[in-house]
């Protein structure tokens, strides 16, 4: 498959995962997002959705918490390693995965899977990562052990081994392969490991200054080797004006107009391969708006235009 080929198909993978959070509700994600209407909008397209249901993830309340600095983790690994299955199994049946989660830690297993196919087709995958937040902390410098800080480090080889072994390759990723993207929440420590990775990061600082424009097309130039994309799309990369919806609010993120521009943009890219699209709460949401917003962007980002 080129990267200018239509998929056969836009397959739903629900990952109702909130073992990673501090907060809960995000377990409930996929099912906001479905009563948003995420396959009637994308059907209505003209795409063939298929929405094969969800993951089995464990109830919070079954579990031993384990180790404090990596709360979680048998189970989590469990669950991004089923996840790596079912994205792999559609990426190879020509269809594009969207995951919907459920917390940013089920990326290790979305993302692992993307770059394992684009490798067997002698590909590099880039991953544009949406964020308010780096997500590059380890046992070592996270303050609170939640994995949902961890998935990104674990995907460039500094993590757990049940998390960063899950790809065929170790790392599952390099570093100049990845950008992060609205980011404006950053531990100290976490700053100090983003840096001595070099990765590519593009703050929201970097966004006001030049524009939204300006951001994604220096992600996509950074990018220009890899054939196909990732996007690993957390709500809380939004301002949570328009997204409330979200466990870890942070002030400052794109507008509603600025976050559709950046899907158009990635869009006309024609390199999209894979998607998640996590971190909704409804615990914490006002009518579903966010999942709603969340369905529109998506549409966005798989070519719906204004004319």
């Amino acid at each position: 498959m080129t990267t200018t080929d239509k998929p056969a198909a836009l397959r739903l993978i629900g990952v109702p995962l909130d073992l990673g959070a501090g907060r809960r509700g995000v377990d409930m994600g996929p099912s906001a997002l479905r009563i948003a209407g995420i396959t009637r909008t994308l059907e209505e397209m003209g795409y063939l959705v298929v929405d094969v249901g969800n993951i089995e993830v464990p109830q919070r309340e079954t579990l031993e918490v384990g180790d404090r600095e990596l709360r979680y983790l048998a189970p989590i690994a469990e669950v991004c390693e089923s996840l790596y299955c079912a994205t792999l199994e559609a990426l190879e049946a020509n269809s594009l995965p969207i995951a919907l989660g459920g917390d940013h830690s089920l990326a290790v297993g979305s993302v692992a899977a993307a770059a394992d196919f684009a490798r067997s087709r002698g590909q590099r995958l880039g991953l544009i990562w949406l964020d308010a937040h780096g997500d590059m902390n380890s046992a070592v410098t996270s303050p609170s052990g939640n994995i949902h800080g961890m998935p990104l480090s674990c995907l460039l080889g500094d993590g757990a081994p049940q998390l960063a072994n899950i790809a065929a390759r170790q790392p599952a990723l390099d570093p100049d392969d990845v950008v992060l993207l609205g980011v404006r929440a950053i531990d100290a420590a976490e700053a100090s490991v983003i840096r001595a990775a070099g990765i590519k990061t593009m703050t929201m600082r970097d966004l006001d200054s030049v524009g939204m424009r300006q951001v994604v097309a220096e992600s996509l130039e950074h990018l220009q080797d890899c054939a196909y994309l990732h996007i690993s799309f957390d709500v809380d990369f939004l301002d949570p004006g328009i997204a409330p919806g979200v466990g870890t609010r942070v002030r400052g993120g794109p507008s509603y107009r600025e976050a559709h521009l950046a899907m158009e943009l990635l869009a006309d890219s024609g390199r999209v391969r894979s998607v998640d699209v996590v971190e909704v709460n409804p615990c914490l949401d006002r009518e579903n708006a966010t999942a709603e917003l969340a369905v529109e962007l998506l549409a966005s980002l798989f070519g719906k235009r204004i004319l």
